[in-house]
């Protein structure tokens, strides 16, 4: 073992090569199955707590990872009207979600306070929810790649930074941070409906104009109306002293959600609300989260047994190669072999040596082996939170 481990320390290099090939080898399919069981897990878990769905038409898988990770919200939108109507029904409880836009580049989710309770999502000390327009809740995974907390505040993204004519961001009050669940709700921003609205540009407030100290911002005026220049910008920041300036434009049934999370009572109320969206002409579509994501997983499982078969190509690739090598080294070292015969070492010994040394070569695997997989189980379930979500 003595001389086995000089030879290896001495040929440093051909030994690294030899243990990463090994090592890798064997560590590709055990992370698939790593990440296969952390993903079967995670989304799992959150399509089964969330019966139904409700959107515009479209890509099933697509509406259902955006509502339950937050992910590129559909093309379409379903109006707050819906989900109103679902609520009349008395068929089941409605959640409205209205995530299109980012912070940070982390999701911006308008929803209810009743959404946050219904996630379980707690607050953390010295933290409430949001209460006005222009406040909201951070996860904790956006408090602590952004180091904010309660009493900062935070800035939406603009979505074309090409676009000047396009929206302003607007400022967001930080009011509370959730305590960390290890979902999607730990890398998000959770606002009030109305301010996402706000986002979106369908509500806005200016200054008051009848107070207007710059009057070359007055394109004129009479004893019933104002015209201002477009000079005179929205708000960028909504706080207790102008919110009661800001108003929306429109039928606020018709303002568009990304998605309703519907929750019936029973299995009978689940199954007329179910049906209630199975006429061709319905403009919405409903889905059980649990059986999109059970077909989704039947594709990825069959993907990975493709996955497999070919590592089991290279497996034996690596092992053809390892035994190449040997057999060079023993003819390269057919000299030194014969040099410990006549220093009195018989052929026992030399295969012995020989032996000695592929166990520490694959000992050093197994310690790579086992390093890699510890590695990949501690970051496996939040590389898979941040894929989905991108």
């Amino acid at each position: 073992m003595f001389l086995a481990l000089q030879y290896v320390v001495f040929h440093r290099w051909k030994t690294l090569v030899l243990v990463g090939c090994i090592a890798l080898t064997a560590f590709m399919p055990i992370l698939l199955g790593i990440l296969l069981r952390e993903f079967d897990h995670r989304i799992g878990e959150r399509s089964a707590s969330t019966p139904l769905l409700v959107g515009p038409k479209g890509s099933g898988v697509d509406l259902t990872l955006h509502s339950l990770y937050f992910s590129e919200p559909p093309q379409d939108s379903v109006p707050y009207g819906e989900c109103k109507a679902i609520r009349e029904t008395a068929l089941a409880k409605a959640y409205p979600i209205n995530c299109r836009h980012t912070a940070k580049g982390f999701a911006v989710v308008g929803s209810t306070l009743d959404y946050l309770e219904f996630r379980e999502t707690w607050l953390a000390e010295g933290g409430r929810t949001f209460a006005m327009l222009g406040e909201c809740v951070i996860g904790s995974e956006v408090a602590k790649q952004t180091k904010l907390g309660v009493g900062d505040k935070i800035l939406t993204d603009r979505d074309n930074l090409v676009d000047i004519a396009g929206l302003y961001p607007l400022r967001l009050k930080i009011v509370g941070v959730l305590k960390p669940k290890g979902t999607a709700d730990d890398r998000a921003v959770f606002v009030d409906l109305n301010t996402s609205w706000v986002i979106d540009g369908l509500g806005h407030g200016h200054e008051d104009l009848t107070k207007v100290e710059d009057e070359g911002k007055i394109l004129s005026k009479d004893d019933e109306n104002i015209v201002a220049l477009s000079s005179v910008l929205p708000f960028l920041e909504i706080s207790a002293e102008n919110a009661h300036l800001v108003h929306f434009h429109g039928n606020r049934d018709e303002f568009p959600l990304s998605a309703i999370i519907a929750i019936a009572p029973d299995e009978k109320s689940e199954t007329l609300l179910i049906g209630r969206y199975q006429g061709s002409e319905e403009r919405f579509q409903i889905l059980v989260p649990k059986d999109v994501i059970r077909q989704l997983m039947g594709l990825v499982f069959q993907i990975s047994q493709v996955f497999n078969a070919s590592m089991a190509l290279v497996g034996i690739s690596t092992a053809l190669l390892l035994a190449l090598v040997v057999a060079l080294s023993l003819r390269l070292r057919e000299g030194e072999m014969q040099t410990m015969f006549r220093l009195g070492c018989s052929r026992t010994v030399i295969f012995q040596l020989q032996v000695a040394e592929l166990i520490i070569v694959f000992v050093l695997s197994g310690i790579l082996l086992v390093t890699l997989v510890a590695i990949s189980y501690t970051f496996a379930g939040q590389f898979l939170e941040r894929l989905i979500v991108n």
